[in-house]
């Protein structure tokens, strides 16, 4: 037995569509696609074929070849080697991080939404966007800790509740068009985006940001009941809904807020509130759809987070300590502990100085850089990768990666450009840059720390399997 055999293998072909509903669907990048006003539509088209795509097709042949716990770490590992594998699930595992928080103050600005125009002086209130922080991130780990035999059913929920509010989003302006409330609908308006910073901006968020996440539950391969064949069929069953939901999402949110500024970390509750008013219930009930899903995605991403450290853990690139798995749960309980301490680190820091919708955006260019670098890994594989890994994909797969790595490099690059007021622009880039710098350096140092510990002669002596 090795350490993956310990594992429970709970995780079923239905958990898996509606984990990807959960993971890929983000009604925040709505608003990012929004603010591009009605050119978002070829915006999202450009996004789709350039990366959407290519993700799709690029995770279909690796994860249906290498079902193996741990994902892009592993899949990078049989193409470039242990260096390239660890940088990349450092950088996927470092994206993710900053992102965790971000989610949560997500939820905490929908949640104001459901008390109307009174609610709304909690906005500019740190001590209460950190209280909503913590409290998400108390339940992650609560579902962490008992398993995903257990933790899955708070995913499905929040999933079955971001459809139900994303059928009442696609529904109000045939709504309002029967009310007379509203006197005109495009749900597929088309207009060329201006060519600028500001869209190129946009199109780097709405890839790597928005239409990203499928390589995710492939992380939890070894938690899946035939990987190899449950997470291919539950991509492809769940990318094209994604790609609709996302394209007629901005349509509604545009019908009502129109040329009014865009809350980006609030979108939906505004449409809500602009559609029904300040008495409607449905708003209300929409916005607490949104926070099931928002604290069920966060709970999922903590567990990505959690996974990686694990696995490196089993290559005794970080100690081992971080492998070992609840006695009786099955959980890296250790890992888990580590990531907590690391995220209520971030939750404190992020709020110093600025303002919530800043902190947000401040906390996703950073995910998405350190995303973008993990993904252009990942188109790499199967260009560049090892003759095995690149004999094994046929050519088909070859000329979709092309298009990805292009669009990751583009977000990449563009990922230090505001798409919201700040504080300060000239403070902005640098914070940003600072992050993906220090961080790699780190994983880096990590790297060669573990290296020198799986060489030594205590780590060659010690078992395989990890208790």
């Amino acid at each position: 037995m090795t350490a993956t055999t310990e594992l429970r293998r709970v995780l079923t072909f239905r958990d898996l569509v509606l984990y990807y509903s959960v993971t890929g669907f983000s009604l925040r990048w709505i608003a990012t696609a929004a603010a591009a006003g009605p050119s978002s539509l070829v915006i999202w088209i450009v996004a789709a074929l350039g990366f959407f795509v290519p993700l799709v097709f690029t995770v279909l042949e690796l994860s249906s070849r290498y079902p193996e716990e741990g994902g892009i770490y592993v899949w990078s590992k049989r193409a470039f080697g242990p260096f390239a594998a660890f940088i990349s699930g450092w950088c996927y595992w470092g994206s993710n991080l900053p992102y965790f928080p971000g989610l949560l103050y997500f939820a905490a600005a929908n949640a104001l939404f459901m008390g109307g125009p009174a609610w709304q002086a909690w906005t500019t209130n740190s001590v209460y966007f950190i209280a909503v922080a913590t409290a998400g991130l108390a339940i992650a780990v609560t579902m962490n800790v008992v398993g995903l035999d257990i933790g899955k059913w708070l995913h499905n929920v929040g999933s079955i509740g971001v459809m139900t509010a994303y059928v009442i989003l696609l529904v109000l302006p045939l709504w309002a068009l029967l009310r007379h409330s509203i006197a005109h609908y495009e749900p597929i308006p088309w207009q060329a985006p201006q060519p600028s910073l500001f869209s190129l901006a946009i199109f780097g968020q709405m890839t790597v940001g928005a239409l990203s996440g499928f390589e995710y539950v492939a992380i939890m391969a070894g938690e899946c009941r035939n990987p190899a064949r449950t997470i291919g069929r539950s991509v492809v069953i769940s990318a094209p809904i994604i790609a609709l939901m996302f394209i007629l999402g901005t349509s509604s949110v545009l019908t009502f807020v129109g040329t009014q500024p865009i809350n980006v970390i609030g979108p939906i509750p505004q449409t809500m509130r602009l559609a029904f008013g300040a008495a409607g219930w449905i708003a209300p009930l929409a916005i607490s759809l949104l926070l099931m899903r928002a604290i069920a995605s966060a709970s999922l991403i903590f567990t990505g987070l959690t996974r990686l450290p694990m696995t490196a853990g089993w290559d005794n690139l970080v100690p081992p300590w971080f492998a070992r798995l609840h006695p009786r749960r099955q959980t890296p309980v250790n890992s888990i502990l580590f990531v907590t301490a690391l995220v209520m680190a971030l939750i404190l820091l992020s709020m110093m100085g600025v303002r919530e919708q800043e902190a947000s955006q401040l906390l996703g260019a950073a995910s998405i850089a350190l995303y973008a670098i993990t993904y252009v890994v990942l188109f790499a594989l199967p260009l560049l990768g090892s003759r095995a890994v690149r004999n094994a994909l046929p050519v088909w797969a070859k000329v979709a990666a092309l298009a990805g790595l292009i669009s990751s490099a583009v977000s990449l690059v563009i990922g230090v450009y505001p798409i919201v007021d700040v504080t300060s622009r000239g403070e902005y880039a640098p914070k940003i840059s600072a992050v993906v710098v220090v961080s790699n350096i780190a994983g880096v140092l990590i790297y060669h720390v573990g290296r020198r510990r799986a060489a030594s002669p205590r780590a060659a002596s010690a078992p395989a399997e990890v208790a």
